[in-house]
């Protein structure tokens, strides 16, 4: 009985003594330091780690030390320069914890510190352009604060333009080994970065760099047929022939040639091929490829070869005409 009525005692108390518990728990948390861990609220303290670069500023702090801490903007060579010490230090194209190790270093063989704590943090990234120019939708320059995928920079463009070629240049116009060394331009097919979504191809900008979508070369289909335009290139797996291109000039209209003529640029003019027209679509002859640039020209039966200034008009409007169409009647 005696057991009973101490049982029943403590259970009357336990929630007094979990709410005074609870109080000074909010009590001593509430007297932390702001600088503890606890109290910490900093989400900047440290940008994401990169490799430095020049004009980056750096957070340098050396335990014991408050007349060596202290924050450094990484110069154009590349260097930052310390109190007490003669020699500046490289900074860039490193981590920073990599320049953790070189700052201790010079410390421990200027013998200013044995076995120094240091810590070192970007404060503030310098500005890293990255521009994406060409066949985009939308053509910009942002800054990089961090790393930035190809794919990333192709979608703040809005994705590539219907005049997109086969290729994506990436030119790095800034590199960790200095001014003087020379852009570096690197060629990725569109087909394996989208179509094929090889990692090898999403290759990461860190800034400085220039994306460029050229655009796709064209030919131009005129004459006789019931569309004529401007029509891309294809790679060198599904390239332009004459059949692909009568094909998107939705074929030929009545009363076609059977010979055909290839308009082709060469030394400042244009050379003439002749196209058995006929003979192809019967399959009696191979199928002709053409190049860009070509004005592959296919005229009536009442009529012939084109003249070269009714070509420099036509080749004109469909380089002049957004949507490359061509319409245009030559006889």
């Amino acid at each position: 009985m005696t057991l009973l009525k101490t049982l029943l005692n403590v259970m009357r108390i336990l929630p007094v003594i979990v709410v005074l518990v609870c109080g000074l728990a909010a009590s001593g948390q509430a007297r932390l330091p702001a600088g503890s861990p606890a109290g910490s609220t900093d989400p900047g303290a440290n940008l994401p780690p990169r490799p430095i670069g020049a004009g980056d500023l750096l957070s340098i702090s050396v335990y014991g030390a408050p007349e060596i801490s202290r924050t450094a903007r990484v110069n154009e060579e590349g260097l930052i320069r310390l109190a007490m010490l003669k020699s500046p230090i490289e900074a860039r194209g490193i981590t920073p914890a990599e320049l953790e190790q070189r700052v201790s270093t010079a410390l421990e063989d200027a013998r200013i510190l044995v076995d120094p704590s240091v810590v070192i943090t970007i404060a503030e990234y310098a500005t890293r352009p990255i521009r994406v120019a060409g066949a985009v939708r939308h053509p910009l320059t942002f800054d990089a604060t961090g790393p930035v995928t190809l794919l990333e920079a192709l979608t703040r463009a809005e994705g590539l333009s219907g005049e997109a070629g086969a290729d994506i240049l990436v030119t790095r116009v800034v590199h960790p080994a200095g001014p003087d060394t020379p852009p570096v331009t690197r060629r990725i097919a569109v087909k394996d970065l989208i179509e094929k979504a090889d990692p090898g191809a999403n290759v990461i900008l860190e800034g400085g760099e220039e994306v460029r979508v050229p655009e796709a070369g064209r030919v131009f289909v005129v004459g006789n047929v019931k569309k004529p335009g401007a029509f891309p290139v294809g790679d060198e797996a599904a390239r332009t022939s004459v059949m692909k291109a009568l094909a998107l000039a939705e074929g030929l209209a009545p009363f076609s040639a059977k010979l055909a003529y290839i308009y082709r640029p060469a030394d400042g003019g244009k050379r003439e091929i002749p196209v058995p027209l006929r003979k192809i679509m019967d399959r009696k002859t191979p199928d002709v490829v053409l190049a860009a640039g070509d004005i592959f020209y296919i005229p009536d039966n009442r009529g012939g070869r084109v003249t070269a200034s009714v070509i420099d008009k036509a080749v004109a409007f469909a380089a002049g005409t957004a949507s490359g169409a061509l319409i245009l009647g030559l006889k």
